[in-house]
């Protein structure tokens, strides 16, 4: 499967944004994308298996519990092949933040609260 295609799907997106705060335990994954999403525990078990099985993420057992993190690796060779796209947003953001910092001078020394 392709790192989009695993990335494409919400479920998958949500339970790696849980798991960049930390290690966490499959349960806990579970409630809140059962909680969220309104899918069974045995779906949730399936996006996490993808999410394994392609490299995402590492699982480790402690105990009876299985402990899910983010492995960074896929990630970064996303981040590389983005690299050649960043030229059509960078100049955007960054005229965005001149913007903004402008903005906020200008209240400064018109002596307005931000």
């Amino acid at each position: 499967m392709h790192a989009f295609d695993v990335l494409g799907d919400p479920v998958r997106r949500r339970i790696l944004e849980l798991l960049a705060d930390g290690e966490l335990a499959a349960g806990d994954v579970s409630a809140v994308v059962q909680r969220e999403f309104g899918i069974s525990q045995p779906g949730v078990s399936q996006h996490l298996r993808v999410l394994r099985d392609n490299g995402f993420t590492t699982v480790r057992a402690e105990g009876t519990r299985r402990l899910y993190s983010v492995d960074p690796a896929p990630l970064r060779e996303i981040d590389l092949w983005l690299e050649h796209y960043r030229r059509f947003w960078t100049p955007h953001l960054d005229a965005l933040a001149t913007e903004l910092a402008r903005g906020k001078r200008e209240r400064r020394l018109k002596g307005e609260t931000p």
